[in-house]
């Protein structure tokens, strides 16, 4: 188990997967190691589940952080191909934390939620000691509809089209830069704006409605490249169908400021986590529409590779693992303890 970071596979297959309490008949994908979702059957249709921590980060402005927080848990459920419906919140709120701010906070969650058609049904709200910022509780999200129209993380298949949406590190990116600005006192001003703006790119839910909804059946896989970016995404979606991703890496999205903010903090962007970017596998027959789509509402896309016969992901000719590690994690500590010095 790394030190910090999502557990690697090892430690799934030893201590979680032996473990998951009563074996039903109506779970029809259970616990998967890289991938963002379960599924159920209730008497024929298709219910998706996610569940994330919730992440607040009060810098970003109560009402900024609310969107964000519910947008990175809505995004693991979109994936599905199923529109996100339902959503379950529980809040273990730092003492700190006040009335008002936390008005701000739900307000914002319930707005966007409101927007992408999402119904909050129940939750838990309190103040615990001991509890403090970025993670203050965890949600639980739903998506209902047919079982014809679920995009399953293992469904890539040879022949398939590789496509990827904004590219590596633009939540590293944006993030950073905006949470801990004086961290970049060495980088351009109009860069570190530039990086700052990375973080309203954040989003996939939208983006992963609209693949959905040009691709149709004809989408096989969709993938969010949270931690361990792009990287770690293609690895998860070729492993979980057992073929081999082909990639140009020059044909995916390159945003501005991101080159300049990862040499900046000596970090590889492909390995980086960049929520709002997606991995997608289309049938050729929908490419040139689901890439239309995509470009229509703004969304950066590449036609990034194909998907072949084989295991494991190749780029520009050369084999590329697992990450081990997100290094942004370690990238976080240092500036977070570099502003807590500077204080």
């Amino acid at each position: 188990m790394t030190d910090l970071g999502k557990v690697d596979r090892d430690f799934f297959d030893e201590y979680i997967y032996p473990r998951l309490g009563a074996d039903r008949d109506d779970v029809t994908l259970g616990p998967t190691h890289g991938v963002d979702f379960g599924l159920l059957d209730i008497d024929g249709t298709a219910v998706a589940l996610a569940t994330d921590p919730i992440s607040v980060l009060p810098a970003l402005g109560f009402e900024r952080a609310g969107r964000f927080a519910i947008d990175i848990v809505l995004s693991d459920i979109a994936v599905s191909g199923l529109d996100p419906s339902h959503i379950a919140i529980s809040f273990t709120l730092p003492p700190e934390m006040t009335d008002g701010e936390f008005a701000d906070l739900w307000n914002a969650m319930h707005e966007e939620a409101s927007d992408l058609g999402v119904s909050i049904v129940t939750g838990h709200t309190a103040r615990y000691s001991g509890c403090s910022y970025p993670w203050v509780g965890g949600a639980t999200a739903l998506a209902v509809g047919d079982h014809e129209d679920v995009v399953r993380p293992d469904g890539a298949r040879p022949g398939d089209d590789v496509l990827v949406t904004k590219g590596p590190a633009v939540e590293t990116t944006g993030l950073l830069t905006t949470l801990f600005p004086d961290g970049f006192d060495g980088l351009d001003p109009d860069v570190l704006v530039t990086a700052q703006e990375r973080l309203d790119e954040t989003d996939a839910v939208r983006d992963a409605m609209t693949v959905s909804a040009a691709g149709g059946r004809n989408v096989h896989a969709m993938h969010d490249a949270t931690e361990c970016g792009v990287h770690g995404a293609l690895n998860e979606i070729a492993e979980s169908a057992g073929v081999q991703l082909e990639i140009d890496e020059s044909s995916i999205p390159l945003r501005p400021g991101v080159r300049e903010v990862c040499d900046y903090l000596d970090i590889d962007p492909w390995r980086s986590t960049t929520a709002g970017s997606l991995v997608v596998a289309t049938d050729p027959s929908v490419t040139d529409d689901v890439v239309a789509a995509l470009e229509s509402r703004g969304t950066p896309v590449g036609i990034a590779g194909t998907v072949v016969e084989g295991e494991g992901v190749v780029v520009d000719g050369d084999r590329i693992d697992h990450p081990d590690v997100d290094p942004s994690w370690a990238a976080y500590e240092r500036l977070a303890r570099a502003a807590e010095t500077s204080q």
